[in-house]
């Protein structure tokens, strides 16, 4: 079993990430908490380049409740349909646009309670939208946090939200607001899931992992 990491080696760990990459960013391209929204929720179970490479034929079209909801559904699946599940997702974003034009005067709400009562909002969604658009310091645990939360020895658990209340509650406050990011990007680049790439990763010294992976020949 990995063992937990001490508090002083999970200072070290976001001094590292923070120092390399201060103002960490998300993949996603969007310039509105809505083109945020929308981005995030066709991202399920897709890349955030394929993402990118819809809404930007997407948003300069329609990037308002009000213009998704006039394409209506074959309209909408028109510009998202090279995204896998994309009818699913164009019910659900249409669904969410409605419940935007009729509860919240297009605007999206600054509350999880508000984000998660919107078609195919979950907690994970609503924590994504609520650190990046609005600047809490909420922890969306995707399959990359909980990946590190396990194998790093940050924050064990058995479910994502298990390993999102660790994560609040280990990682120092000075790191909170932007620890999301930093280990979403440390996940996807470096501690990938079948191969992590130990030799190359700047926190290995205080990292858990006791199987660590020599650099390719």
């Amino acid at each position: 079993m990995t063992r937990l990491m001490k508090p002083a080696e999970i200072q070290a760990f976001f001094s590292t990430l923070q120092a390399a990459n201060p103002e960490p960013k998300t993949e996603l391209a969007y310039s509105t908490p809505f083109e945020l929204l929308t981005a995030v929720l066709l991202s399920a179970q897709a890349t955030d380049v394929g993402v990118n490479k819809a809404t930007a034929k997407l948003f300069p079209v329609a990037n308002t409740p009000q213009q998704i909801w006039d394409l209506g559904l074959d309209g909408l699946c028109e510009y998202i349909k090279t995204i896998g599940l994309y009818k699913s997702k164009a019910k659900h974003l249409l669904q969410t646009c409605r419940m935007l034009i009729d509860l919240h005067d297009s605007q999206v709400p600054h509350s999880r309670e508000a984000l998660e009562a919107l078609p195919g909002v979950g907690r994970k969604t609503a924590n994504v939208v609520l650190n990046v658009a609005f600047g809490e310091p909420t922890m969306a645990v995707d399959t990359h946090l909980f990946r590190l939360g396990n194998r790093t020895g940050l924050a064990p658990g058995k479910t994502p939200l298990e390993v999102e209340l660790k994560l609040l509650k280990r990682i120092p406050p000075a790191f909170m607001l932007h620890a999301h990011h930093w280990l979403i990007l440390h996940g996807r680049y470096v501690c990938q899931a079948r191969k992590p790439r130990c030799w190359a990763c700047s926190v290995s010294a205080v990292c858990q992992f006791k199987t660590k992976t020599a650099a390719p020949a």
